[in-house]
C-alpha cells in the first residue's frame, strides 16, 4: 500500500483529499502545518506528498526545499496563488507538479497516480544494466541516479524523466510541448510548456550549465531543445 502524506491546513480540504485517497486504497498520513508536517517526515517515509503552499507556521515552499535535501519521492504543490510566477517558484523548490486552488479531486488523484507510476512502476520495469553514457554523464535508469562528472546530481523525479527522454532522443529537437507530453500521458493535463522550460532551467543549474554555451542541453530558438547525438 503506498502511502500518501498530505499537508494542508485547510481540514475541509484534508477530508476531500482522504476520502478519494482511501477510495483508491492509499495510506493516509496528514499534517495541518509544517511543524507536524516535519515530525512525520522524520518517522515514516511516505511515497508522495501533497504539500499546500501556504501554511500557518512554515512556508510550503521552505518544507518543499527540506525534502529535497534529502528525498527524491515526489511532491505535489497545492496553491492559491494562479500566477505563473508562483508556479514556477514553486517548481523551481523542488516542486514536481502544482494543482491550484479550487481543485477537481479526480484531477489530484489523476496526478498522484501518474506520478507514483513514474517514480515507481517505470525504475522497476527498467532493465538494471540500462545505464546511459554520454560526454561524463552517468544515468542510471535502475537506481534513477544521475552523476556528472564524477559528481551526483540530486535531480527530482520529473527532472530525472525529462534528462532521460532527452538523452534517449540524442540528436533529435523536442519541442516543449512534445517533451511536455512525453512526460504527462495524462488526460486531465492540459497544453503547457511552461513547465518544461522551468525543469530545463532547473536541470542546467544543477548541471552547471553555460546559459550562453550549453554543453548538454541546448536551445533551438523557436523549435525546441537538443541533446546533441
Amino acid at each position: 500500500m503506498e502511502k500518501i502524506l498530505i499537508v494542508e491546513d485547510d481540514e475541509d480540504i484534508r477530508d476531500i483529499l482522504k476520502i478519494y485517497l482511501k477510495a483508491e486504497s492509499f495510506e493516509i498520513w496528514e499534517a495541518e502545518n509544517g511543524k507536524q508536517a516535519f515530525e512525520i517526515l522524520e518517522d515514516k517515509k511516505p511515497d508522495l506528498v501533497i504539500l499546500d503552499l501556504m501554511l500557518p507556521d512554515i512556508n510550503g515552499l521552505n518544507i518543499c526545499k527540506s525534502i529535497r535535501t534529502k528525498y527524491k519521492y515526489p511532491i505535489i504543490m497545492i496553491t492559491a496563488k494562479t500566477a505563473d510566477q508562483d508556479k514556477i517558484i514553486g517548481l523551481t523548490y523542488g516542486a514536481d507538479d502544482y494543482i491550484t486552488k479550487p481543485f477537481n479531486p479526480l484531477e489530484v488523484m489523476a496526478r498522484v497516480k501518474a506520478q507514483l507510476r513514474r517514480y515507481k512502476e517505470y525504475g522497476e520495469n527498467t532493465k538494471e544494466d540500462s545505464t546511459i553514457y554520454y560526454k561524463g554523464l552517468i544515468l542510471d535508469r535502475k537506481s534513477r541516479q544521475a552523476n556528472l562528472n564524477g559528481k551526483e546530481l540530486k535531480l527530482t523525479p520529473t527532472e530525472f524523466n525529462l534528462l532521460e527522454i532527452l538523452l534517449l532522443n540524442r540528436g533529435q529537437v523536442l519541442s516543449g510541448e512534445k517533451l511536455f507530453h512525453l512526460l504527462r500521458e495524462d488526460e486531465y493535463y492540459s497544453k503547457s510548456t511552461n513547465t518544461v522550460t522551468v525543469h530545463i532551467r532547473n536541470l542546467r543549474e544543477k548541471m552547471e550549465e553555460s546559459f550562453e554555451h550549453p554543453e548538454y542541453i541546448k536551445t533551438v530558438w523557436g523549435v525546441g531543445y537538443i541533446i546533441e547525438a
